[in-house]
């Protein structure tokens, strides 16, 4: 193999989006009806900070500050490393987009239901002590 031919990860952002009222910022993708945090792919010359501000405001119409790193989590099956940021909205006013069907402001146990248990995780981990937290799962549970 060459080193063009080598396997290569895909890295991407997710923004746990806390409001003061303790209520997080979920969407339910447009592409698998799944509900999940805010994200996606980062740009080649894109700071991770910058980028989830990006997907967030795309996919929701939130402004966001990004706060702190608070998990790296690697799906196993398809090489994505997702760099999982506590965010503060700032700005904005929440609404469906081209990536989401809905979006509503839920409660943390609300979020750790109605989401797959490796989304769920990013906004639990984002909210517990400690951290940032490492985690690898298949795109739906944890490993």
């Amino acid at each position: 193999m060459s080193g063009t031919d080598l396997p290569r990860h895909s890295v991407s952002v997710t923004g746990i989006v806390l409001r003061e009222d303790g209520r997080i910022l979920a969407i339910e993708r447009m592409d698998d009806g799944r509900w999940v945090p805010p994200g996606g792919v980062l740009e080649l010359d894109e700071d991770p900070r910058n980028g989830v501000v990006r997907e967030v405001l795309e996919e929701t119409g939130v402004k966001v500050e990004a706060e702190r790193l608070t998990g790296v989590y690697k799906n196993m099956k398809l090489g994505v490393v997702s760099l999982a940021f506590l965010c503060r909205p700032v700005g904005g006013e929440a609404g469906p987009s081209d990536e989401a069907a809905e979006v509503r402001w839920v409660l943390p146990e609300e979020a750790a239901r109605m989401m797959p248990e490796a989304r769920a995780a990013r906004v639990l981990d984002a909210l517990a002590d400690g951290g940032p937290f490492v985690r690898v799962h298949d795109g739906t549970v944890l490993l």
